[in-house]
């Protein structure tokens, strides 16, 4: 095995913590040779497609990889902005955001705002995993906290960027202590900021006959098999409903960007749509709590062939709200994920370890009196 290069080492360099958000990914381009090199890492992915290589790969590279990077080129040239691919673009300014909001409970704390260093690494695409730790490793981090931006855990999203971050670190001399995020599908703060996005939404365009909650489908083989994806986004959009104080007639759940001919979780957000349309729903709402940037998925998928669907069936409105993206309480939550998974990593300057040692002694004296 060869290993990755190794940061100069420095005896007086100070140690760090690092965090990694991890994303799914995105095309370096709208085109089709970049989107032919994207499909092929993504669906070359195990955790992805759950068939035997034998069978799938002549699939991919004889026919799926010759059909599939025109068509999806031209759905991504459709939402591609002068800076780029929409998720890039926010998962860089999350990261950025995030540094901003860690630095300044590291003040608080009596840390330096810089004590915890923030990189962001695609599990497919750029820029990697293996660049984003080679950053943190050169920043001085021997502690690094991986942060899936996948609040519902899923074997074929989750699981496969933290094999990424896994294999990374075996080809690394020294490795340094690593820590993941759990599932996050309930954590109050991510909640709170999916419901509040959505009721700030309303609050300017008022509101629809229902509320679709519309999460990424995966093959209805993995829910038998174990993972616990399905019951995850049931249970955000429960939690989310109650948040927002919809009855259960309010609001439903749907899965979408459905591959291929096997069966996947259901009920799928277009059919789903178009029964909406056709009982006489005047407008829908799709919030996608799952994706908290927006993408592909939600701009072009939802925004555009979902609502031309709807509007055929007869519907009258359909409103794609916005992902989390960079709202300020979707950050808040990330520092608070953050926060409470470091605990035990962050160090207190030296002087004021000792007078918080001093102060302890002193209480632990007076209560012996």
């Amino acid at each position: 095995m060869s290993f990755l290069p190794e940061p100069a080492f420095a005896h007086d360099r100070p140690r760090r913590i690092g965090v990694l958000l991890v994303n799914l990914g995105t095309p370096d381009a709208p085109t089709i040779p970049a989107v032919r090199t994207y499909l092929a890492e993504f669906l070359s992915d195990e955790r992805v497609i759950e068939i035997p290589r034998a069978a799938w790969l002549p699939i991919l590279h004889g026919v799926i990889l010759r059909v599939r990077p025109a068509k999806s080129a031209r759905k991504y040239a459709t939402i591609w902005g002068k800076d780029g691919s929409p998720l890039l673009v926010h998962s860089v300014k999350q990261k950025t955001l995030l540094q901003g909001y860690l630095g300044q409970r590291l003040k608080e704390m009596g840390l330096p705002s810089d004590h915890a260093q923030i990189e962001l690494g695609m599990r497919y695409g750029r820029p990697t995993i293996d660049s984003a730790m080679a950053r943190l490793k050169a920043g001085g981090c021997d502690r690094v906290l991986v942060l899936p931006l996948y609040p519902q855990y899923a074997a074929s999203t989750t699981a496969s960027a933290l094999d990424a971050v896994f294999a990374t670190a075996s080809r690394m001399r020294a490795v340094p202590a690593l820590r993941v995020v759990a599932p996050y599908h309930d954590d109050p703060g991510y909640i709170k900021a999916v419901a509040q996005s959505i009721n700030d939404y309303w609050v300017k365009n008022g509101r629809p006959n229902k509320l679709l909650l519309s999460f990424h489908g995966v093959p209805r083989r993995s829910l038998d098999l174990g993972d616990p994806y399905h019951c995850h986004c049931h249970k955000t959009a429960r939690l989310v409903a109650s948040e927002l104080g919809l009855t259960s007639e309010q609001y439903a759940v749907s899965f979408q960007s459905r591959f291929g001919r096997a069966r996947w979780l259901e009920p799928y957000t277009l059919p789903t749509l178009l029964a909406l349309a056709k009982e006489g729903m005047r407008r829908v709402d799709i919030a996608c709590p799952g994706f908290v940037s927006d993408c592909l998925e939600t701009l072009e998928e939802l925004g555009h062939d979902a609502q031309a669907a709807f509007l055929g069936a007869g519907g009258q409105e359909l409103h794609c709200i916005p992902c989390l993206n960079e709202r300020p309480g979707w950050i808040a939550a990330l520092a608070d994920l953050a926060m409470r998974n470091l605990q035990g990593w962050l160090e207190l300057p030296a002087d004021a370890a000792a007078r918080e040692m001093s102060q302890a002694r002193a209480k632990a004296l007076g209560a012996d009196r």
